[in-house]
C-alpha cells in the first residue's frame, strides 16, 4: 500500500516561512493528484493547494499568493513552499494522493477526492 510520510513542520514567527515535504512510497499511475490539506483545533479540514501529473495547480483563497505546491517526479516527493506566514495559518498540514486522474480543478483540493493520507505534520505561527 502507498504510504505518505509528511516532514518540515515547526515553530515559525509571522511572516516566516518553512517548507513541508510529503514523500511517497510509490506513484502507482501516470495520472494523478496530490493535494495539502491543513486542520486547525476545533475547525474542519481544509484543502489548500493541489497538483496534477500535468503540473496544474489550484490554491484556496486563503494561501494564495503565499504557498507554492510542487512535486518532484525523480524522487515522488511533495513538496509546499510557504511564506509569509500568519498566526492563523497554525494547523496539522496533511499532504493526500489520489491516484485515479488528474485534480477536479478547485480551487484547492475537496477532501472526498483523495484515497490516501500522510499523518500529518504541525505548524506553529506565533511570536
Amino acid at each position: 500500500e502507498v504510504q505518505l510520510v509528511e516532514s518540515g513542520g515547526g515553530l515559525v514567527q509571522p511572516g516566516g516561512s518553512l517548507r513541508l515535504s510529503c514523500a511517497a512510497s510509490e506513484y502507482t499511475t501516470e495520472a494523478w493528484c496530490m493535494g495539502w490539506f491543513r486542520q486547525a483545533p476545533g475547525k474542519e479540514r481544509e484543502g489548500i493547494a493541489d497538483i496534477d501529473s500535468d503540473g496544474s495547480t489550484t490554491y484556496a483563497s486563503s494561501v494564495k499568493g503565499r504557498f507554492t505546491i510542487s512535486q518532484d517526479s525523480a524522487t515522488n516527493t511533495l513538496y509546499l513552499q510557504m511564506d509569509r506566514l500568519k498566526p492563523e495559518d497554525t494547523a496539522m498540514y496533511y499532504c493526500a494522493a489520489d491516484w485515479s486522474g488528474y485534480c477536479a480543478g478547485g480551487p484547492g483540493p475537496r477532501q472526498s477526492d483523495f484515497g490516501y493520507w500522510g499523518q500529518g505534520t504541525q505548524v506553529t505561527v506565533t511570536s
